[in-house]
């Protein structure tokens, strides 16, 4: 398996080369890199990947002082039927 193959973010399936390739884009925090990836915008919210994704911007010369969070954590949007709203009686 190459380096490059690595998935830093399992839930949307982002690899280190998805990851490097926003770096070399001009993306230089993580909240620029979860806006080009997604990744941080699965099912964890990050949890699971923003210290994988801090330390790929770490190895590109980002530096830490730079790198915040993935942004605030949101509950996971999921469609609901409209009677649960009180459509109908």
């Amino acid at each position: 398996m190459d380096k490059y193959d690595e998935i830093i973010c399992r839930c949307e399936e982002v690899t280190r080369q998805d990851i490097e390739d926003a770096i070399r884009d001009g993306r230089s925090s993580l909240s620029g890199v979860k806006k080009q990836t997604r990744a941080g915008m699965g099912a964890c919210q990050g949890r699971t990947c923003s210290g994988l994704v801090r330390r790929v911007l770490e190895e590109n010369g980002v530096e830490l002082d730079m790198v915040s969070s993935l942004d605030t954590p949101r509950t996971p949007i999921v469609p609901v039927p409209i009677e649960a709203a009180g459509g109908k009686e």
